[in-house]
């Protein structure tokens, strides 16, 4: 669970004489004593061996040209790596002194930085930080009561990871039709996504659960514990423009009905003091912004439709109006969609991408600020971690890069495309607090064709090929994947910058109909759907690998739902 001692140690609480009133020590304030510096020491990251932390110092004393913060740990904290400091360690002592272009540290100035290190047993939080030798976070007063946030938070208060210490929502509608299948009890107390994918959905579709609906159910799953509720904000104008199988309700220019009619009711909702006590965790609109990227100009992946979203800019404003508006609630936690590796893992898409969000994050009153993280490989199959060969590989003298299935990238699988991504969205502009999630609903590929170690060395394709997890025909595949079976277990904080792996796309839920289904939902027939279909430049002019007689996107597909389980890695009991 993330853990933070403030700078002010609970605005560093003074005893007011016999009464025990304890008054806020704020540096300058006329009659108290100022506090001669601060450490914010916040655990951003801790998966169980490991961790990474932010530290922030401000000096409120003369101004320095140089300085070091030192530190103790109660436990066998050892310090791997840092960065924007050299951070050394000896016994349990720790010492961060600045870098060369960071050392000049003014009156009321401050400098951050972080690192990673490892630990077993438990990872408690530093007593005391000095700066130059000088205690910080205390006056030579008593102090007050401690962190603010090492303990349990009261609700509404944002925490650095949503997931950590906390169930998340079980869908009651997809849970019943999960349980109605054979076997599917097995899974059905797993967490999904809530998707709203329309305007009607905010009150219910067909007699079905609208938004209100979720959170009063959330509330009941919640007890005295914190729960989370996962919903995807999902109806730009001119939805997926690369794609017709989920085409939405709202035109390319009707970004003022997705403002008025969608973003703002959903909001209001949110902001209900009712549900003040539930973290709410937004995916924002999957499929959206790396298209402005992938599928427009001169590429030959480009559409016409694209074109028209990247001209009008409206993909932006919607996502910016989003983050604005939703991220005004205190105990609201939004994700933008962040693609996956078989998407913008190449050079000419990787950073590119990652300016696009900061661009759509900064617009329509959001800052980075409202953007808690980012989430990858949303409804997709791209397997987690491919254990049989790595992106530094080479055989036959040649580097797996050059093989077919790499294709160039960059990456080979999600987790490592998804802290990957991290370090470049921190790098643009982000805050270095944001985490990632990592949707894991369909990306197993476990059953009998799962390999159980490298492919023959006779050359790159064979290798890749004999070994890779992922079995689609080609990695630009994505409707109604043949082979493809339930990935890890939504958990939290299960790896270094991963929040939590979670199933946002509830397994056997469509991609999109095998053949044209007439429908009032606004989704279009996409041939990538249709097993007979021989593909496009996005996914190497290959079959689509689907399955056959599926539903439009978003019905249940008992036949993939089936086949989710059978293939699902880890096995199913």
């Amino acid at each position: 669970m993330s853990r933070s001692r403030t700078a002010i140690l609970a605005a560093l609480a003074l005893v007011a004489g016999a009464s025990g009133t304890a008054l806020a020590v704020v540096p300058g304030d006329a009659g108290i004593a100022a506090v001669p510096c601060t450490v914010d020491y916040k655990v951003q990251n801790d998966w169980g061996t490991g961790f990474t932390a932010s530290v922030t110092v401000t000096n409120n004393s003369a101004a320095k040209l140089s300085w070091a913060v030192k530190w103790s740990y109660a436990g066998n904290q050892k310090v791997t790596n840092g960065w924007n400091a050299k951070v050394t360690q000896s016994g349990t002592a720790v010492t961060a002194a600045n870098e060369s272009y960071n050392g000049t540290l003014a009156t009321g100035g401050s400098a951050s930085f972080g690192f990673q290190g490892t630990y077993s047993g438990s990872n408690a939080l530093p007593a005391t930080f000095t700066l130059d030798g000088v205690t910080c976070n205390v006056d030579g007063g008593p102090t007050g009561p401690g962190p603010t946030d090492p303990g349990p938070t009261g609700p509404g208060t944002k925490v650095d990871n949503p997931y950590a210490g906390a169930k998340v929502y079980v869908n009651p509608e997809w849970s019943a039709k999960a349980a109605a299948e054979p076997g599917g009890s097995r899974i059905s107390n797993q967490p999904t996504g809530v998707w709203l994918d329309r305007t009607a959905a905010i009150n219910g579709v067909n007699g079905g659960m609208g938004l209100r609906d979720h959170l009063d159910a959330a509330l009941t799953q919640k007890g005295s514990g914190e729960l989370v509720v996962q919903l995807v904000i999902y109806n730009l104008p001119g939805r997926d423009c690369a794609a017709l199988a989920s085409n939405g309700e709202l035109g390319p220019t009707e970004i003022d009905k997705y403002k008025t009619q969608y973003i703002d009711p959903i909001a209001a909702i949110l902001a209900d003091s009712k549900y003040a006590g539930l973290r709410i965790v937004n995916t924002i609109e999957i499929d959206s912004l790396p298209n402005l990227v992938t599928n427009t100009g001169s590429r030959p992946t480009a559409t016409p439709q694209c074109d028209v979203m990247k001209a009008n800019g409206n993909y932006q404003k919607g996502v910016g109006y989003a983050l604005n508006k939703l991220g005004d609630a205190p105990n609201v936690y939004n994700y933008i969609d962040a693609g996956h590796h078989g998407w913008i893992g190449w050079d000419d898409n990787f950073a590119a991408s990652a300016a696009i969000m900061k661009e759509a994050a900064t617009t329509e009153g959001a800052t980075v600020n409202d953007v808690h993280g980012f989430i990858t490989n949303t409804a997709n199959y791209s397997a987690l971690k491919e254990n049989n060969f790595t992106i530094n590989d080479s055989v036959a003298g040649k580097s797996v890069r050059e093989s077919k299935w790499v294709d160039w990238n960059r990456y080979v699988d999600e987790l490592s495309f998804a802290q990957g991504f991290r370090n470049q969205l921190v790098t643009t502009g982000f805050n270095s607090g944001i985490g990632m999630l990592i949707d894991t609903s369909r990306n197993g590929w476990g059953g009998t064709a799962r390999p159980a170690g490298p492919g023959a060395t006779t050359s790159v394709d064979t290798y890749i090929d004999g070994g890779r997890y992922d079995r689609r025909i080609h990695i630009g595949n994505w409707c109604n994947q043949a082979g493809a079976g339930l990935g890890e277990r939504p958990q939290a904080a299960p790896a270094a910058g991963i929040d939590a792996y979670v199933w946002i796309k509830p397994p056997g839920e469509s991609d999109g109909s095998s053949s044209a289904i007439p429908n009032d939902e606004g989704k279009g027939f996409d041939r990538m759907c249709d097993p007979t279909y021989t593909g496009n430049p996005r996914n190497g002019n290959n079959l689509s690998g689907a399955l056959p007689n599926a539903p439009v996107s978003g019905h249940w597909f008992s036949a993939q739902f089936q086949q989710l389980m059978q293939n699902a890695y880890p096995p199913l009991p």
